[in-house]
């Protein structure tokens, strides 16, 4: 069985992106890069929402050829190697997943609870990875399809638009790490969702 961990950067004051959806005013640093390199190395599959997908497809498959860092040529290399990826989405197109159409299978949003379950009962090593895609993920928290959130936080306070919680109901988190990375003020926490529903064995 496989565990659905969400990993997503957080600024203190709770939100994953600044105002009007500003991705430049949160406070990543190359630790965030090496934290998301280690859970692509641990991952089976991918799971995103199309936002999310869109914006990966469009930087990805270039960065392996790019002056990037060595995490994030770690994850292009990973991604290029037809990682499989799962796409919950209504909109997307096949003229849209360009170099990754092979790897990339979209899911309705009216069957992502049940593609999530499979995907959580298949045999297999690895672990099935959230990045981004908060609409997906709060959705699957709130229906018990999450197993981990590791939250990514960083040193700000951005005063976005909408907190990464809303709309999700109380929910029991076990705290099972606290990771630092040297020269980084982030700090990443790992908590398993108490509430998580595993299918039945």
């Amino acid at each position: 069985m496989s565990r659905i961990i969400v990993t997503t950067m957080l600024s203190v004051d709770g939100y994953s992106t600044g105002r009007r959806g500003d991705l430049a005013a949160m406070p990543m640093d190359g630790a965030f890069s090496m934290y998301n390199a280690e859970r692509v190395r641990a991952a089976r599959r991918l799971l995103v929402g199309a936002t999310t997908y869109r914006q990966m497809v469009g930087y990805w498959p270039t960065a392996a050829a790019a002056e990037v860092s060595p995490a994030d040529r770690e994850i292009a290399e990973r991604y290029a190697a037809r990682m499989p990826i799962t796409v919950v989405s209504d909109s997307l197109t096949g003229a849209e997943t360009g170099p990754w159409r092979e790897q990339t299978t979209v899911v309705p949003r009216s069957e992502a609870h049940r593609a999530v379950e499979q995907l959580r009962e298949a045999t297999g090593e690895g672990d099935v990875v959230v990045f981004g895609s908060q609409t997906v993920w709060t959705d699957l928290l709130r229906h018990g399809l999450v197993d981990e959130l590791h939250l990514m936080l960083g040193p700000r306070l951005v005063a976005g638009d909408a907190r990464a919680f809303t709309d999700v109901p109380e929910t029991d988190l076990h705290l099972l790490d606290v990771r630092r990375f040297d020269g980084s003020e982030a700090v990443v926490v790992q908590y398993r969702v108490q509430t998580a529903a595993r299918p039945s064995t």
